[in-house]
C-alpha cells in the first residue's frame, strides 16, 4: 500500500496536454504526485499539418513523429508515465474495448484528480468527445460490478482545462493554478511540439493572462500573490468541505 498521490490527464491528441495543463503536470510532479498522461490519439490526421506538408509523408510516419514529440514533452514536464491508446482522430472514436482499457488505467492509477477538455468545442469535436469518454469511464471505474474484485475508483474531481478560442466554448474557470515555479518546464515541453510551432506564442500569452487573473483573484490591489504564469480550470463535480 502506498501513500503516493496520483493524477490522470486524458488528452484527446498527443499535444493537448502540453498547451493546456503542462504546468499542472510539472507542478504536481514536484509536489510528489505521480501524474499519468493518457493520449487517446496522436492527432495524426487533423493536428499535424506541418508534417503532412513534407514530401513522402505517411500516416505511420506522422504517428511516430507525434509520439516522439509527446514523449519528449512528458519527459520535460517530469511526468510519471504517458500512455497512447491510438484510437485515431478526426474523428476520435473509442470502441467498447478501448473504453475498458481506459477504465483499467483509471483504476490502476486511482487518481486524486483527473483532467480533460471543455464540455463543448464546436471547432474540434474530438476534444468534447474525449471529456465525455473521461466522464463515462470515470463512472464505469466506480462500478462495483465492473470486473468484481478490483479496487473501485473513489470520486476524483474532473478539471476541464482551457480550450482554444475560450469565449466560444462555454468554459468558465473556477480555479487558477500558479505555474510560475515550473514555467521553464512547460515552455520546454511546448518547444517539443515542432509540428505545431504556430501555437508556442499563443499559449505563452494564455499563461501570462491567467497569471494576471491569479493575481487579481488572490488579493488584487490589496496584496495578491505575484504569479507571472498560471493555468485555469473548470471543475465538474461538487467539492466536499468542512469549512469555507
Amino acid at each position: 500500500m502506498t501513500d503516493t498521490k496520483t493524477a490522470l490527464v486524458i488528452s484527446a491528441h498527443a499535444a493537448d496536454f502540453v498547451w493546456r495543463c503542462g504546468g499542472a503536470i510539472a507542478l504536481h510532479q514536484e509536489k510528489g504526485y505521480e501524474v499519468t498522461i493518457a493520449c487517446l490519439s496522436f492527432g495524426e490526421r487533423g493536428e499535424s499539418a506541418k508534417l503532412w506538408k513534407q514530401d513522402g509523408m505517411t500516416l505511420e510516419k506522422v504517428k511516430a513523429a507525434r509520439k516522439g514529440e509527446a514523449e519528449a514533452a512528458a519527459a520535460a514536464l517530469g511526468a510519471h508515465d504517458i500512455q497512447f491508446l491510438d484510437a485515431g482522430d478526426y474523428p476520435l472514436a473509442l470502441d467498447r474495448d478501448q473504453k475498458f482499457q481506459l477504465v483499467d488505467l483509471i483504476r490502476k492509477v486511482q487518481p486524486a484528480f483527473m483532467m480533460s477538455h471543455s464540455l463543448y468545442d464546436p471547432y474540434n469535436t474530438d476534444h468534447m468527445y474525449a471529456t465525455n469518454v473521461a466522464m463515462e469511464c470515470r463512472m464505469i471505474a466506480q462500478a462495483w460490478g465492473h470486473n468484481p474484485g478490483e479496487k473501485v475508483l473513489g470520486a476524483p474531481q474532473l478539471y476541464l482545462f482551457e480550450p482554444h478560442q475560450t469565449e466560444q466554448m462555454g468554459w468558465k474557470p473556477d480555479v487558477f493554478l500558479d505555474i510560475t515555479p515550473v514555467w521553464d518546464k512547460k515552455r520546454a515541453a511546448i518547444e517539443c511540439m515542432q509540428g505545431q510551432e504556430h501555437l508556442w506564442t499563443y499559449y505563452t500569452n494564455v499563461a501570462e493572462n491567467r497569471g494576471n487573473h491569479f493575481r487579481r483573484n488572490s488579493g488584487g490591489q490589496a496584496g495578491g500573490r505575484a504569479a507571472k504564469y498560471a493555468e485555469g480550470f473548470q471543475s465538474i463535480y461538487p467539492r466536499t468541505v468542512d469549512e469555507l
